[in-house]
């Protein structure tokens, strides 16, 4: 990993979380909304054309990457999952898979793939019909 985020680069509101909860939900914020600008980032050029090129819903139309996070209680690990994911996603873009060169066939490979041709086509041939 050659690239670090800068604490000031991410902001973060709490917000209420949704789903079942009783009254504590209607009380407490302890869901989190991350933003991320992609473009105003200080990751490496080429890391931001591929983490914009990545096809995710939570990328927005301006480069902006929203994450939500609310499976946890409080604030704090909800805020620390938030991270996490944004974490992946940059992984996620940030690697780039090897190429792939192609090879020629040994010849033992070659070899070895005729005779297999040979014994098949032998095995068929005794399969005609039965001149008596």
């Amino acid at each position: 990993m050659y690239w670090k985020l800068e604490p000031d680069e991410v902001t973060w509101t709490a917000v209420r979380a949704q789903g079942a909860g009783g009254q504590n939900v209607n009380k407490v914020s302890s869901a989190v909304h991350l933003r991320f600008d992609v473009r105003a980032s200080s990751l490496p050029d080429e890391l931001k054309e591929r983490l914009l090129s990545v096809s995710d819903q939570r990328l927005t139309q301006e480069g902006v990457v929203v994450i939500k996070a609310q499976s946890h209680r409080t604030q704090e690990l909800n805020l620390q999952d938030a991270m996490q994911r944004l974490h992946a996603l940059i992984a996620q873009a940030a690697h780039v898979p090897k190429t792939r060169k192609a090879t020629k066939p040994t010849r033992a490979s070659q070899k070895r793939r005729v005779e297999g041709k040979k014994r098949d086509g032998a095995t068929k041939a005794l399969r005609g019909k039965v001149d008596w």
